[in-house]
């Protein structure tokens, strides 16, 4: 069975906090054909593994230094724009949120709310494409609201804080090591959402790399171990 993970176990799940990319929509792997395609082009090789060990969960001033320090190839504004324009193009043509997502959404009975390293921008890109924005009016965060991202707790942390709940009652969901490692610096409850594209074949490295870490493959599994928190959950009078 699914337990929290933060051993925050007296305190009740008040907000979850949302990964986007990887969690909420499918687009890891659309990131990394148009990134990688594009990185080829100036001579950077780099390899789906490198992109899963070194950018996934990471925003993009992380990528800009890692590529500078490892191949010698500086991205500049230029190639930032481009790279935005061409993935909101992808986005818009192939962008899905995760299977049953939806579902989940409409039967949840508590806070809910996005943690991103993603621009706002790009959030904006994918919740309006796969339809999600109005599940997070004015309940969006991206790493551009703190000095210091994922895998730093500073984003969860602002996350809650804006959002009036404690970090002992958060319940982040993750895909990416970066924002596992970030969410347990906030001593916050987490679990790896395995659901998407990208994670196939891939929950063995997460464990070397964080431990291991509670797993969600499907959104029909939440409910079954969160009971209480489906909108249908019988309440005691």
């Amino acid at each position: 069975m699914i337990q929290p993970i933060a051993s925050h176990e007296s305190s009740p799940i008040e907000l979850i906090i949302f990964d986007c990319d990887g969690v909420l929509v499918d687009s890891e792997i659309l990131s990394q054909r148009v990134l990688l395609d594009m990185l080829k082009e100036l001579g950077a090789n780099v390899s789906a593994d490198y992109f899963f060990e070194h950018f996934l969960g990471y925003n993009f001033e992380h990528v800009t230094n890692k590529v500078f320090e490892d191949f010698s190839v500086t991205l500049t504004n230029e190639f930032r724009f481009s790279y935005r324009d061409k993935l909101k193009q992808v986005f818009i043509e192939e962008l899905e949120s995760t299977k049953d997502l939806m579902w989940f959404l409409s039967q949840l009975n508590v806070k809910s709310c996005v943690a991103t390293s993603g621009s706002p921008e790009k959030v904006k890109t994918s919740l309006t494409t796969t339809k999600l924005n109005d599940f997070f009016i004015d309940k969006v965060f991206t790493s551009s609201e703190v000095k210091h991202g994922k895998p730093a707790p500073d984003l969860f942390l602002h996350a809650a804080d804006k959002m009036g709940i404690s970090y002992k009652n958060c319940l982040v969901i993750e895909d990416s090591p970066t924002g596992i490692k970030a969410a347990l610096a906030a001593s916050m409850n987490v679990l790896h959402y395995v659901g998407a594209s990208h994670m196939k074949n891939r929950a063995t490295e997460i464990n070397k790399s964080v431990g291991a870490i509670n797993k969600l493959k499907h959104w029909r599994e939440f409910f079954l171990h969160y009971p209480s928190l489906n909108s249908s959950f019988p309440i005691e009078r």
